[in-house]
């Protein structure tokens, strides 16, 4: 008699690069590793575990150094790329694995982009939602992006001096993220409320509207969770990894050569405000230039920045096409 795939998550805590990390952990099979972004948690997810699971793969979405029930180093340093992709290359031999498939959005697709290069032979496949594969670049991304923003106010910027965007964040949690969930959406995007222009002295809630109602891809419930979870780890680890931009530059000199040898997808909605990031620059054009075996992209109509909670069906549909190319 088969018995059913357990899809729901059971949580672990598992030893890594010297820290613990809270996993969200489902299903039985090779291994795929989910990578959250800013600001979220294992939960943005939610609507991949299953699915995953459910078709013969091992699942674990940790929270991310700094988010939720995972430790939280308090020195910027401590979230360096380098730290980060040791979190994941440890995390894999913490579960026992030798390899695994990499998936990761937003700040979780450099990640997993940088893990593929400085532990290879961990990472069996990778794939970025969100944010393309640029390689290290010609100089600390935060300079290039204060020569581009010099005149206005870009959020990256905003987030470099400690203290201030952790106090306007976290003055209210439940309006902040769904200021920061909307904002970046299909749904904000198509609102126009990324256009508020804004002096460079700024603040990141400044002019941004609280939505009513929520877009239908977050729940009431979903953004109890996020803020519960924002209540618990607060804001200083998750906007440490913006504050490493000229460690991150030195760090990644050792692999500045290399491009990304395993097989590769990029997934990421059309209205995503990062793909504008570079003016005149197409980057999944320059992501192609970069990666060896570019087997799937997909640009999703409509959707925005949080694609696979804004659009699951079509990005697990995307996900699993690559993993069984895989085979």
């Amino acid at each position: 008699m088969e018995t059913s795939v357990k899809t729901e998550p059971e949580f672990v805590s598992v030893k890594t690069n010297g820290i613990q990390l809270r996993v969200a952990l489902a299903g039985k099979g090779p291994l795929v590793v989910l990578v959250h972004g800013w600001p979220e948690s294992w939960y943005s997810w939610r609507h991949q575990i299953p699915a995953l699971a459910q078709a013969g793969y091992r699942v674990a979405a940790p929270d991310v150094r700094g988010y939720g029930g995972s430790d939280k180093p308090a020195p910027i340093e401590a979230y360096s790329i380098k730290e980060m992709c040791a979190d994941i290359a440890g995390l894999i031999e913490g579960l026992g694995e030798r390899e695994a498939i990499l998936i990761g959005h937003d700040w979780g697709a450099p990640i997993v982009w940088n893990t593929s290069l400085f532990h290879p032979q961990k990472v069996r496949a990778v794939a970025g939602l969100s944010v393309p594969f640029t390689g290290r670049g010609p100089a600390p991304r935060i300079q290039l992006f204060r020569t581009i923003y010099k005149d206005r106010f870009f959020y990256q910027i905003y987030f470099q001096k400690v203290g201030v965007a952790e106090a306007e964040l976290e003055a209210d949690l439940r309006k902040s993220l769904s200021i920061v969930y909307y904002g970046a959406s299909g749904e904000g995007t198509k609102a126009g409320v990324r256009n508020v222009k804004k002096g460079p002295d700024a603040k990141l809630l400044d002019g941004m509207k609280v939505p009513d109602p929520l877009p239908a891809w977050l729940t009431e419930a979903d953004l109890d969770y996020y803020v519960g979870e924002f209540k618990r780890s607060g804001f200083r680890g998750p906007l440490n990894r913006y504050r490493t931009s000229e460690l991150d530059f030195a760090q990644l000199e050792a692999v500045a050569d290399r491009r990304i040898e395993q097989p590769t997808a990029f997934i990421a909605g059309k209205l995503d405000p990062v793909l504008t990031f570079l003016p005149g620059i197409d980057l999944v054009a320059n992501m192609r230039e970069r990666v060896t075996d570019l087997r799937l992209v997909r640009l999703i109509d409509d959707a925005g920045h949080w694609v696979q909670q804004e659009r699951p069906a079509e990005v697990n549909a995307e996900l699993l096409e690559f993993l069984r190319g895989l085979n």
